[in-house]
């Protein structure tokens, strides 16, 4: 190869410098023979270069050569055809100009068509240059760019008219105004040359030698246009023609370009300085066109007349000082440069350490980096990573949210989120993963994604453990009242959309009569046993497609969805309720006969399925009153007797609301750790005279007849200005106050919440709202759309009685809880069923995980406390602790610094 371009190189002069021997020699009519053949040898030394560049570009087509170059942003055939293109519209201006003779000086006072054909080579040229040193990518670096090189060439024409047609200007005398056609080519190269020459700093290694050469080319062929403009104006050829020689050069290097440059792609690359500065070529160019400039605009003006001397020096050492201050710029902008490159070294540093995966993707997908903590998470090599886009590995289901985030990056999204996706791994098993998407920009280069990925499996696999057991009992091992409850609301939903007849859905309740005598002299655990024998027995009746259920205690529920007659149904109940009391249960040595109050409900079309469970539920309850045991009642109109007491109910409850009857007591919440009380949660009682009404016995009918709203918002006004009190008395004291669900539901709830914080003048932040499972049930989204408003004012969320009803993990997704309160349920068997100690266990460890505060409900026996403490559950509340008491009773039990139990 080296041999071969040292041919072409003597080749290419040899014929250059028996052309300009031609300048030389006189042809007769007082030219130079050089002079005297015009242009025509330009045409054809332009038409070589045109053939030899287009030829080749075709070549390299054809054999993919260019796949290397390709990868730093090149493409080495546009450039070889767009240069071939420019060299054609060259040549083809040069046989124009043979052709009409108009190489003289009167063509100087306008343009040719021949001026046209080889001004359209400029642009030409000037794109297939760019093709084998690409402009900067990105709006800032491009115009930073187009700006700088415009300062380059308004100076180096400031230089070159004060030296070289400032005089020519003056001579014409009334010709010079048409100065301006001649220096057409002039202006049109330095444009086009200082827009380029930056580029030659900044070009890929694999495209180094023929940027090279193709600007030496251009350089050449604009000294060739600069010498034709001094003759234009003149009218006499310079030097005896020499521009044609000079012209004859740039084709001749233009044609042997391709021949010159083609093996080179392969060479290791290398940096032309040590200090990166090849980045601010633009800036370095403009700054010296301009000292250049400066230095030369200052002596023209010194000896010029009418200017006071010191007029220039001032101007033109203010320009150098601000060149001065520019060359400063570039250094820090040098040293910017080297600070993102040790960025880059920690970030790399900081994903190799890092037990994330860290990705670098542009917008489609492709992999630009990925840390090596990827070969040990995901089982791939990352050339394997590398080979192929992102969206390779991710679960067809998830794609859909990938292309979303990566189409909101288009349209310029730059907040980061996070997605959690499917990804395959290298054994082909699907990987739950967490991921975090970020903008990640570079000083020269487009944007990309930044992505931050975890294996989160394990975690998910938790969560759909506690998932099943959240809707599952764990004695019996049966789905519990809150997947009964949905997927009534399911069934019926589906049956009301039907365009078919009516299927008919029943339910039917089962209590066990005697097992509260059982359980409480045989202990929770002979019960628990007793139950899940129970669950076996009723399980082996019903049929597959029936929904079997614990309701909760004692009390079991069968959702019959199949289109049965009303008979099938009491038959079935019957029979479960003969299973039940058939024969005895065995537990240890004691044999327990029970037998088994059933009620029947039968769905009617438009019924709701709170309805149908609360039907089959007083058919159960209306069984039992009649006593006896192992009775069976169906729903019945005559029920509602039982309901109209409840409206009278309700009517005394609007009385004592209106009457003040209404009284609050605190139960303290205590950190289990330091012992010490943080909170109290505000209970409502019914004062009747002298006698004390618990909440269960008047709840229910408030909550029915609406007016738990007003009452509620007594005991939040109530509640919030006692514990403001207390705070005033810088006792650091919370406050956990139940919500219902139709306060929630309410229309000015979150209003209301926010006004009695105003007037009161508690802090958001030291109230928390107890929802359960109710709220999640009733209208889930307009609730949970309420509670996110309560959260913004600042108030803290806490889901009660976790673990026995409706709240899942999605809830605490939604919610965002501060606080997850353990049901008694579980406290009560704490440390004696296995099942119900590791569940707890999960519920705790579950909470650490997620962040949010874990309070053990129902603390009554030492040995629960030290269980507790031990899981690393926070804080607790129970009888143990501290039972419900009057507002003077917290008082007391604070300022006596009063301590939960130790053991």
């Amino acid at each position: 190869m080296k041999s071969d371009s040292r041919l072409w190189l003597g080749g290419i002069l040899l014929v250059t410098l028996a052309y300009a021997l031609g300048t030389m020699v006189d042809s007769g009519d007082g030219l130079s023979i050089t002079a005297a053949m015009g242009t025509w040898p330009m045409a054809a030394a332009s038409a070589v270069a045109a053939a030899s560049l287009l030829f080749s570009a075709r070549a390299r087509a054809a054999s993919g050569a260019d796949g290397e170059a390709a990868a730093d942003g090149t493409d080495g055939v546009a450039a070889l055809r767009y240069l071939g293109f420019a060299a054609l519209a060259w040549s083809a201006g040069a046989v124009t100009y043979g052709v009409t003779g108009l190489f003289s000086t009167s063509a100087a006072l306008s343009l040719t068509f021949g001026d046209l054909l080889s001004l359209v080579a400029l642009p030409l040229y000037a794109v297939g240059f760019t093709r084998f040193a690409p402009l900067p990518r990105g709006a800032r670096p491009a115009i930073r760019h187009f700006s700088d090189s415009y300062v380059c060439a308004a100076a180096v024409f400031t230089v070159m008219w004060l030296v070289l047609f400032a005089p020519l200007y003056n001579e014409m005398g009334t010709n010079a105004d048409f100065v301006g056609f001649a220096l057409l080519y002039p202006v049109a190269d330095i444009v086009v040359l200082c827009l380029l020459t930056p580029l030659v700093l900044t070009s890929p290694h694999s495209t180094r030698r023929a940027v090279v050469l193709a600007m030496g080319a251009f350089v050449i062929i604009c000294g060739a246009d600069l010498i034709s403009t001094i003759t234009r104006l003149t009218g006499e050829p310079l030097a005896g023609g020499i521009e044609h020689p000079v012209r004859l050069l740039g084709f001749a290097l233009l044609a042997g370009l391709p021949w010159l440059t083609r093996d080179t792609t392969a060479a290791a690359p290398r940096r032309i300085t040590g200090r990166g500065l090849y980045r601010f070529a633009p800036e370095i160019a403009a700054a010296v066109a301009l000292t250049v400039a400066t230095v030369t605009l200052t002596v023209a003006a010194l000896r010029t007349d009418g200017v006071v001397p010191v007029l220039p020096l001032v101007a033109g050492s203010a320009v150098l000082v601000l060149l001065v201050r520019l060359t400063g710029l570039l250094e820090e902008n040098a040293t910017l440069a080297r600070m993102v490159q040790t960025r880059e070294r920690h970030f790399d540093e900081l994903a190799r350490n890092s037990g994330d995966v860290i990705l670098i993707l542009g917008d489609d997908g492709a992999v630009f980096h990925v840390s090596p903590g990827a070969a040990d998470a995901f089982g791939y090599r990352l050339e394997d990573l590398h080979a192929e886009p992102i969206t390779a590995i991710v679960h067809p289901e998830d794609l859909p949210r990938v292309t979303a985030a990566m189409s909101a990056f288009r349209r310029g999204a730059s907040e980061s989120f996070s997605l959690r996706l499917r990804v395959r791994s290298g054994d082909g098993t699907w990987r739950h993963t967490e991921s975090t998407v970020s903008r990640y920009e570079r000083p020269g280069e487009p944007d990309r994604l930044l992505v931050t990925t975890r294996d989160v499996s394990a975690q998910v696999a938790l969560e759909e453990q506690v998932n099943h057991l959240t809707f599952h009992d764990g004695i019996t091992g049966l789905p519990n009242r809150a997947y009964l409850e949905e997927r009534t609301r399911e069934v019926l939903a589906r049956n009301a959309k039907g365009d078919g007849p009516w299927a008919d859905v029943a339910a039917i309740f089962l209590d066990l009569d005697g097992f509260t005598a059982v359980n409480d002299s045989a202990g929770h655990t002979f019960g628990d046993y007793l139950l899940a024998q129970a669950a076996r027995r009723l399980r082996a009746t019903t049929d597959p497609g029936h929904t079997l259920a614990r309701w909760g205690g004692d009390e079991f529920a069968v959702l019959i969805e199949e289109n049965v007659q009303a008979q099938q149904v009491v038959d079935l109940a019957e029979r479960l309720s003969r299973v039940i009391g058939s024969e005895p249960f065995q537990v240890a040595e004691r044999e327990v006969v029970l037998t088994a109050s059933v009620g029947v409900a039968f769905a009617e079309r438009g019924m709701e399925s709170g309805e149908l469970l609360r039907n089959a539920d007083m058919a159960m309850a209306r069984a039992k009153e009649e006593g006896g045991g192992g009775r069976l009642e169906v729903y019945a109109a005559h029920m509602h007797a039982a309901v109209v007491r409840r409206l009278e109910l309700q009517t005394e409850l609007r009385q004592a609301l209106a009457d003040g009857d209404f009284v609050l007591e605190y139960q303290p919440v205590v950190d289990l750790e330091s012992s010490q009380v943080t909170a109290v949660e505000a209970l409502v009682r019914r004062r009747s005279g002298d006698t004390v009404i618990p909440p269960e016995d008047f709840i229910g009918a408030a909550e029915e007849s609406g007016l738990i709203v007003p009452l509620g918002e007594w005991i939040l006004r109530e509640a919030c200005g006692r514990v403001a009190q207390w705070r005033a008395a810088e006792w650091d004291i919370g406050l956990a106050v139940n919500l219902s669900v139709k306060q929630v539901l309410s229309p000015r709830f979150v209003e209301t919440v926010a006004t009695v914080l105003a007037e009161s003048g508690l802090p958001a932040d030291v109230l928390t709202m107890e929802v359960d499972e109710e709220v999640l049930l009733e209208n889930p989204g307009e609730a949970v759309a309420r509670l996110a408003e309560l959260r913004e004012l600042g108030v803290r969320l806490a889901i009660d009685d976790f673990g026995m009803g409706y709240a899942s993990l999605a809830h605490l997704r939604q919610l965002r809880v501060d606080e997850i309160k353990i049901d008694p349920s579980f406290i009560r068997d704490l440390g004696t069923d296995g099942t119900v100690t590791l569940l707890t266990h999960t519920i705790i460890r579950l909470g650490q995980d997620l962040g949010v505060q874990v309070v053990a409900e129902g603390i009554e026996r030492p040995e629960q406390l030290e269980r507790l403490r031990a899981m690393g559950c926070g804080y607790g509340q129970g009888f143990l602790v501290a039972k419900p008491m009057a507002a003077s009773g917290v008082e007391a039990l604070v300022g006596d610094d009063v301590r939960a139990p130790t053991g």
